[in-house]
């Protein structure tokens, strides 16, 4: 665990995703909880740019070839994939930042940091064959599609300043 990514104010989840140390009850990187939670509810909330954000933020922490950053770098991936589609019409774009998403998504377990990694595998196939697979889509996150709170805006809005 790095000094760097530990924050005893991140709540502990749901059940045992990958990441969640049960014996030790903290998270091994608690700031990649924090980032994903604010990243994961601001794509359901379709801030895609925000979401992006998050993700690429807290990516920065740790070097390539880690777990931490293939999943981080992946959701970047798929964060401005979505923003591709939905803010600009682009399809191609979002079908090449998707490819590229499912290369650093190989490998994260499937319950990486409490995010249902198997299914947004699954959606971002289906959206290379058909991209209205992502439209109103919403990312599961300890078996929950939560929306964005106030919260989610001012962490990323932080983030910025």
């Amino acid at each position: 665990m790095d000094d760097h990514t530990r924050d005893p104010g991140v709540a502990p989840p749901l059940g045992n995703p990958t990441g969640w140390r049960r014996g030790d009850l903290v998270w091994e990187h608690a700031t990649l909880r924090r980032a994903t939670e604010h990243g994961v509810r601001l794509f359901n909330a379709g801030a895609y740019h925000e979401s992006h954000d998050c993700f690429e933020d807290e990516w920065f922490n740790y070097g390539s070839g880690s777990t931490e950053s293939a999943y981080l770098h992946g959701m970047v991936q798929v964060a401005a994939g979505a923003h591709k589609r939905a803010d600009f019409g682009n399809d191609d774009g979002m079908r090449s930042l998707f490819e590229t998403a499912l290369t650093y998504l190989h490998g994260v377990p499937e319950d990486f940091y409490g995010v249902d990694v198997a299914d947004v595998r699954v959606t971002i196939r289906a959206a290379l064959e058909d991209p209205t697979a992502i439209d109103d889509w919403r990312i599961t996150i300890d078996d929950a599609r939560p929306d964005a709170y106030p919260v989610d805006y001012e962490y990323v809005d932080e983030l910025e300043g």
